[in-house]
């Protein structure tokens, strides 16, 4: 299995411009330790949300990449936004699922995917245009250049070992997060 902190900081590092919204939990903790951004937006306490937060932006700015950030338990809560994604093709949008097969935030609980559950064969048969899954240590830099490099929608799940990281925790001030992602992306912060 993987080790999530190093996935995450491989993807990152690469990001560029791309605007970046994460899921509930550890996938924001995980962000916040690769550098707090403007142009993060967090979804604290949003679960399931956000892949669909992602294609809002993503058709909000078609100029810009959109990288979604989210775990395996958010990601199933929100199955259903597959296939409006699928439907809305957005070319800009990738989503990277951080699979541990556990629901992190309540006690660590096995996930669907710990029982089969296939988030990237789900895309797919959505109409996603890619949806990989990334095992191998080896093939890590594969599933980040899918991320940033491959006309969307994309979904590339890594599966990373149940292992806690260290949380660095960005501000929870919901308003500030979306007025200072605001100014990052449009230039001003109240419309």
């Amino acid at each position: 299995m993987l080790d999530r902190r190093k996935v995450v900081a491989s993807m990152l590092a690469r990001r560029g411009e791309t605007l970046l919204v994460t899921g509930l939990g550890s996938t924001t903790w995980d962000a916040a330790a690769c550098g707090d951004r403007d142009d993060n937006f967090y979804l604290w306490g949003a679960m399931g949300g956000a892949a669909m937060a992602g294609l809002g932006l993503a058709i909000a700015q078609p100029a810009r990449r959109v990288l979604v950030l989210t775990g395996d338990g958010e990601q199933l809560m929100g199955l259903g936004a597959l296939a409006t994604i699928a439907v809305q093709a957005p070319t800009n949008l990738a989503i990277a699922v951080i699979d541990n097969e556990r629901y992190g935030e309540t006690g660590m609980q096995l996930t669907h995917t710990a029982h089969g559950v296939d988030l990237a064969s789900v895309a797919s048969a959505c109409g996603f245009a890619v949806a990989e899954t990334i095992r191998e240590p080896g093939t890590v830099e594969r599933g980040c250049e899918m991320l940033f490099d491959e006309t969307g929608p994309v979904m590339v799940v890594f599966k990373v070992a149940d292992r806690k990281s260290p949380m660095v925790l960005p501000t929870r001030d919901g308003p500030w997060i979306k007025n200072r992602f605001r100014r990052a992306v449009t230039g001003r912060a109240d419309e």
